[in-house]
């Protein structure tokens, strides 16, 4: 197997006119957020608003990890408590048959050690992905680029977003016929509807592990690994999802496991290049953590939104030893903060970083 590449500073390119795309992309998420705080009387978060189901859990680091594995968080075996969110990928609050990629958001809590900047005294480590294995912008501005193109769809009639939707589809399983697949086409409204629970999960973006540099993935590796295949049939149901992913946790819970990819050619494996997947030939994934999550209800109404109001997962929540890297994660740090801050001043209820999952029960 071949050795990973150590980290080191130099591994960053960053752009001269990085700050410039950045207050771009904060425009686009203030235009996202003033439309559907307009329309909902309630901020909900920029990207990822609509929750699908949260999923409380213990989170236990592997014993014996090879000291290339044994970084950062990993470092240390044990159990923590967690939280795990799952959603699609628009601005606003959308009918299930519209057809969005699937995100998991995980927070691990009760972690020790130095913080990146603007998460110091907090106690949590976040790790956000979709459900494919590449970013579907290669950097910064293409990122921003993208986010344009759904900003400007956000508070479109939903009719004509069910037809795009549809549309795109078709298009997409034409590219898939013939072994392809479009990221841009799938952000906007061409996924495959997929069940939340049964996915895979990637960072997509590259972090520093440690010592090394790495791509983390989500896999279920219980019963819920047999729904990989499954679809979710959402026509008339406008909140199918949560309703699937209910069923399922209740019935049997999950566990998945937290995988790393590490860089072992960066010339193979960039790190400014979100756009590509990594090949896991050159370097697999390998286990490093377990996420046990027993059987619960996924999504209660009138609580899960209290508790979502209160919670944002972010990639430059967590330690210094898992700083993202790559434009695309140096252009998302004041975005996101800035997103959830509006929530945070528009619901007049701040952000909480966690310490225990007691503080997230919703008091009556």
């Amino acid at each position: 197997m071949s050795q990973p590449v150590r980290f080191s500073p130099s591994v960053e390119q960053p752009q001269p006119d990085e700050a410039e795309t950045i207050a771009g992309l904060k425009e686009q998420f203030k235009k996202i957020l003033d439309t559907t705080s307009e329309d909902y009387q309630h901020a909900v978060r920029s990207v990822h608003a609509k929750g699908h189901g949260l999923a409380r859990g213990t989170f236990t680091i592997a014993d014996d990890l090879p000291p290339e594995l044994a970084q950062g968080l990993f470092a240390t075996p044990g159990s923590h408590e967690a939280i795990l969110r799952f959603s699609t990928n628009a601005g606003d609050i959308l009918d299930d048959s519209i057809r969005l990629p699937r995100g998991a958001a995980l927070k691990v809590l009760g972690v020790e050690g130095e913080r990146l900047p603007g998460s110091e005294g907090d106690t949590t480590q976040d790790f956000v992905m979709v459900n494919a294995p590449a970013f579907a912008a290669p950097d910064a501005k293409k990122f921003l680029g993208n986010l344009k193109l759904l900003a400007g769809t956000t508070d479109k009639a939903e009719g004509a977003k069910k037809l795009l939707s549809a549309v795109l589809r078709s298009f997409e399983a034409a590219i898939e016929a013939v072994g392809g697949k479009s990221a841009l086409l799938s952000s906007l409204g061409g996924a495959r509807p997929v069940h939340p629970l049964g996915a895979t999960y990637y960072s997509q973006t590259p972090y520093r592990y440690g010592d090394h540099i790495a791509k983390f993935q989500l896999v279920p590796v219980s019963g819920i690994k047999d729904f990989a295949e499954d679809t979710i049939n959402a026509t008339g149901r406008p909140d199918a999802i949560r309703e699937a992913v209910n069923e399922l946790l209740a019935e049997q819970g999950g566990t998945w496991e937290l995988r790393v990819q590490l860089c072992t050619d960066l010339e193979k494996m960039p790190v400014e290049d979100a756009s590509v997947a990594w090949d896991e030939d050159e370097s697999p994934y390998r286990t490093v953590a377990t996420l046990q999550v027993e059987p619960q209800v996924g999504w209660v109404y009138g609580e899960s939104e209290k508790i979502e109001d209160r919670l944002s997962f972010a990639p430059w929540h967590g330690l210094a030893a898992h700083q993202p890297l790559g434009g695309v994660n140096r252009a998302r740090k004041e975005p996101y903060k800035f997103s959830a801050d509006y929530r945070g001043r528009f619901n007049g209820c701040p952000m909480h970083e966690p310490r225990a999952l007691d503080e997230l029960t919703v008091k009556a």
